[in-house]
């Protein structure tokens, strides 16, 4: 159903007729004061019943809210409030860790800014996912039309440190005597200069018809890319847990690091102490007992949840810093604070690669959202979501760097939200705008995540990124048959992917060699090289799509089945859609019980996915 000709409604009751200014304002008139157009008949009970043994599950499922259906004023706003608490660990992430001891350095107000920055761009971004603008004269579109959340891109923190490691040891970057690194906001605007050209790329895979690029790009290529992207990302949410990424995680200390983050922190302890593990098992914990025993809104919720816990005990255990907070203005927005843009040609091809892995995930997301939304996934209506969606993550590369924050993309485990509420009214996907936004303005509110102990976040982003990981494995099982040939590939890739997101050094000292003194281009291809052959998911995505391309199919017969060793199969979420298999299964009649599974900033992979499927049944 397309959005234009969805019913707007709450009961089956639909009111025909063109509608006059007089009639327009009775409706919002009512929509306001009265219980119908404030309440309705929804269960409330419902997303706050929590999961318990002895308690009895409702017999009645909840009303399905379509794209334009009315719905009551509360429910928006609770839903909204429900979709900005889902994405709220994704969007928050990787701004903290890349102006943090992991990144460039930056003090704290300038991490305060680019918290605020990235819940307003969100905001902003998602806002026009949802609205789906038609280009004049053309039969092409910006946005989906859906509750397509856009957050932070994760696939942005591993390029990006790599990047600051080699701008810190190129002199791009200062350091003090001693070889601590000094803030660096020149290279956190090097990042953005570079985003901004180089998101002209998936402005340009917008206009691929998706079978050709899904024929490029399969499943075989963007799973074990997502994964290494996850496993890298582990890393530094786990060095976190135990206490901080930063110079105190060292071998050897300096004396003003011996103790996380510094010497100078309240109750600062050294890296690994039992006290920092503990902090961080009690965000894991929180967020296992959330999906065992929790309420619909819990489950959607739970990793900002073991969040909160998580801050309340550093909170009452005194390892909280409140100046920060006390000090930070009441309110914040875009362009509070700026950085000098400039393109960092080491970072071009990293970030190309980037961009075209966003572009792969946004049509599994969107494709699950038409899912999980009752809207078709076939035919020239989905694949112009599907321009239009991947075209609004290009444009919105560029314009999230002219708004001094790092690549966005489309989020999945709001999906999940969907799927749990029973509710894909764009409304509420407005009110969800509104609340990230609202967050973003009261700089309290980001002064209080910056000041978050790092054991805290780790335990949080170290459950996130493993959800990242995960999804990749998932796109690799349910997209890629297992033959000789596919393993084969999978080996081939994984071999030097593993190897360098180990062991990201190994290619340090090949170049030591050359002298580049007096040939700063020369400089720049080398460093771009070097960056390349460091990022483990970069070397894996590249040396699975040209062995994907070149190797010749095999014709296997597993248990009596004859199968092919094509890289696209069933289809895969996170990215990459068997668009072709999905039409020959509508052809027979079929039904597809493909589900939504999270990605990027999944706050609750389990529940999400499982769910939805459970939940979510046509009716």
């Amino acid at each position: 159903m397309d959005e234009d000709s969805a019913p707007s409604q709450i009961t089956p009751h639909n009111a025909g007729g063109k509608q006059t200014m007089a009639d327009r304002l009775r409706r919002v008139q009512k929509k306001f004061t009265t219980r119908q157009g404030l309440l309705g008949d929804y269960d409330y009970g419902f997303l706050f019943r929590p999961n318990l043994p002895f308690m009895k599950r409702s017999a009645h499922a909840s009303p399905f809210f379509g794209l334009n259906d009315k719905m009551p004023v509360v429910l928006a706003l609770l839903l909204g409030f429900q979709h900005s608490l889902a994405m709220l660990a994704g969007v928050i992430t990787p701004p903290l860790l890349l102006s943090g001891a992991a990144g460039v350095n930056l003090d704290v107000s300038g991490q305060q800014y680019l918290v605020s920055t990235a819940l307003i761009v969100s905001g902003i971004l998602t806002a026009v996912q949802i609205t789906r603008l038609h280009i004049y004269k053309t039969p092409y579109y910006i946005g989906t039309g859906l509750i397509s959340v856009v957050g932070i891109s994760f696939t942005i923190i591993p390029i990006a440190q790599g990047a600051f490691a080699q701008m810190y040891a190129n002199g791009f970057c200062p350091t003090s005597p001693t070889g601590v690194k000094l803030p660096c906001p020149d290279a956190y605007g090097a990042v953005l200069g570079t985003c901004a050209v180089c998101a002209l790329v998936e402005i340009a895979i917008a206009f691929i018809p998706p079978k050709i690029m899904l024929k490029i790009f399969p499943p075989i290529v963007t799973g074990p890319t997502v994964m290494l992207i996850g496993v890298y990302l582990i890393k530094s949410g786990f060095r976190n847990w135990a206490g901080g990424s930063g110079p105190c995680s060292d071998a050897v200390p300096t004396a003003f690091f011996a103790s996380c983050p510094n010497i100078n922190a309240p109750h600062a302890l050294p890296w690994g102490s039992p006290e920092y593990l503990g902090l961080g098992f009690s965000v894991f914990v929180t967020i296992i007992l959330c999906e065992r025993f929790g309420s619909p809104i819990m489950k959607s919720t739970s990793v900002i949840l073991g969040l909160l816990v998580g801050c309340i005990i550093a909170g009452a255990t005194g390892y909280f810093d409140p100046a920060n907070i006390k000090a930070a203005p009441a309110a914040n927005f875009l362009w509070v604070r700026t950085f000098k843009l400039s393109v960092y040609p080491p970072l071009v091809l990293p970030i190309i690669a980037l961009f075209i892995i966003v572009a792969c995930e946004a049509i599994g997301d969107i494709t699950a959202t038409c899912d999980v939304s009752r809207i078709e996934v076939q035919g020239k209506l989905y694949e112009s979501r599907i321009q239009g969606g991947v075209l609004a993550d290009g444009l919105g590369g560029i314009l999230a760097a002219m708004m001094t924050m790092t690549p966005m993309s489309c989020f999945a485990q709001n999906n999940g939200v969907i799927a749990l509420t029973r509710c894909a009214n764009r409304t509420a996907g407005y009110c969800c705008c509104f609340f990230l936004i609202l967050m973003g303005i009261f700089a309290k509110f980001a002064a209080a995540l910056v000041a978050i102990p790092s054991a805290v976040l780790g335990g949080m982003t170290t459950f996130l990124f493993c959800a990242v990981a995960v999804s990749g494995i998932s796109i690799i099982t349910k997209g890629v048959p297992f033959t000789r040939r596919n393993r084969f590939i999978l080996t081939a890739a994984l071999t030097l992917g593993y190897g360098a997101t180990l062991v990201p050094n190994y290619f340090s000292k090949v170049f030591n060699g050359v002298d580049t003194t007096n040939n700063v281009g020369l400089g720049g291809f080398l460093d771009a090289i070097e960056l390349i052959m460091s990022s483990g998911f970069a070397l894996t995505a590249f040396i699975t799509m040209i062995l994907n391309l070149t190797l010749p199919e095999e014709i296997e017969e597993e248990g009596g089945v004859v199968t092919t060793g094509q890289a696209a199969g069933a289809p895969a979420p996170a990215g990459v859609l068997a668009m072709e298999q999905q039409q020959q299964q509508h052809e027979k009649g079929l039904e597809s019980n493909s589900g939504p599974v999270a990605h990027e900033g999944s706050a609750a992979v389990g529940s999400d996915s499982m769910d939805s499927e459970e939940k979510y049944k046509r009716v």
